[in-house]
C-alpha cells in the first residue's frame, strides 16, 4: 500500500494519521500549515469584550476556536455563558464542532452542516444559517491570517452575508505560515513526489507552501487525495499527475487513496 502523506497543520495531522493507521494505511505527518498565535491579541480580547453584541460567530476552522478561547482563556466560561442563549457558533465541519465542543460551547448553540453530509464548506454552513439572516444581523467571522496579514478563507461567506445586508465584523486569532522544514523532510518530501506516495490535501495553501519549499520541483510523477474541487484543481495547476477528488470523510478518503493503489 502506498504511503500516504497528511499535510494539515500539526495537530490535526497527527489525528488524520493515527485514524488513516487505523485502517491499514502507513500515513505519515509533514505539515505544510504552520500556525501561529495572531501577532496582536487586542482584537481579540475586544472582541471577545463585544460578544453579546453579535447574533453569531463563525468560526473558520478548528484554530480559530482554539485561538480565540485561548487568547481570552480567564473570560471564556463566564462570558459565553451569559451569551450563550442568543449568541450562535458557527461552523463548516466537524473538527471545528469538535473544538467548540472542547471549549465548552454545547451542541444546541452550533450551527454546522450534519457529520454525515460530506461537504464541508462555506456553501454547506450558508444553506444552514442563511435563514437566520436579515439585514443589520451582527455577525463576528474568527479567521487566521497569513503571513502578510492578509485574511485567510471564507471569502465567499462574507459575500453572501454583505448581499443579506448583514453587518460583518473580521477578527484575526491565529497565523497560518509556511513551515520551516529540516533538511530531512525537505528529502522525504522530494521523495514523496516521485516514490508512488499520495498526497492528502485538505487546503490549496499547503500546495503553494509545498511549491515555495520545493522551488523548481516536478510533480508529474506525484500523485493526491484532494478533499474539494477548488483543490483539486490547484493540485493539477501545480502539475500533480494524479489528483483524485474525494468528499471528505475518513471512509471516502480511504475508499480514494484505496482507489490509487
Amino acid at each position: 500500500m502506498a504511503q500516504v502523506i497528511v499535510t494539515r497543520p500539526a495537530q490535526d495531522a497527527q489525528r488524520w494519521v493515527r485514524e488513516l493507521s487505523a485502517q491499514g494505511l502507513h500515513a505519515i505527518a509533514l505539515p505544510l500549515i504552520a500556525i501561529a498565535p495572531a501577532a496582536n491579541a487586542l482584537p481579540v480580547q475586544q472582541a471577545w469584550q463585544a460578544l453579546a453584541d453579535y447574533q453569531a460567530v463563525m468560526f473558520v476552522s478548528g484554530n480559530a476556536v482554539q485561538h480565540f478561547y485561548a487568547s481570552n482563556r480567564p473570560l471564556a466560561h463566564n462570558i459565553y455563558t451569559q451569551v450563550a442563549i442568543k449568541t450562535r457558533a458557527w461552523a463548516t465541519g466537524p473538527g471545528t464542532v469538535a473544538a467548540l465542543h472542547q471549549a465548552g460551547v454545547a451542541t444546541t448553540q452550533i450551527d454546522a452542516p450534519d457529520a454525515a453530509a460530506g461537504q464541508f464548506d462555506s456553501e454547506a454552513l450558508w444553506n444552514i444559517v442563511a435563514p437566520q439572516v436579515q439585514p443589520g444581523s451582527r455577525i463576528l467571522v474568527v479567521r487566521g491570517s497569513d503571513h502578510t496579514g492578509e485574511a485567510a478563507g471564507r471569502s465567499w461567506l462574507a459575500e453572501q452575508l454583505t448581499a443579506a445586508g448583514a453587518q460583518l465584523d473580521t477578527v484575526v486569532a491565529y497565523e497560518r505560515c509556511l513551515p520551516v522544514f529540516s533538511p530531512e523532510q525537505l528529502q522525504q518530501a522530494k521523495q514523496a513526489c516521485s516514490n508512488g506516495s499520495v498526497w492528502l490535501f485538505s487546503s490549496s495553501e499547503a500546495i503553494t507552501h509545498l511549491q515555495s519549499l520545493l522551488p523548481g520541483q516536478d510533480f508529474r510523477a506525484a500523485r493526491a487525495v484532494a478533499t474539494h474541487g477548488r483543490i483539486a484543481q490547484a493540485a493539477r495547476s501545480a502539475g500533480f499527475g494524479v489528483v483524485c477528488e474525494s468528499r471528505p470523510l475518513l471512509a471516502d478518503i480511504v475508499a480514494s487513496i484505496e482507489s490509487l493503489a
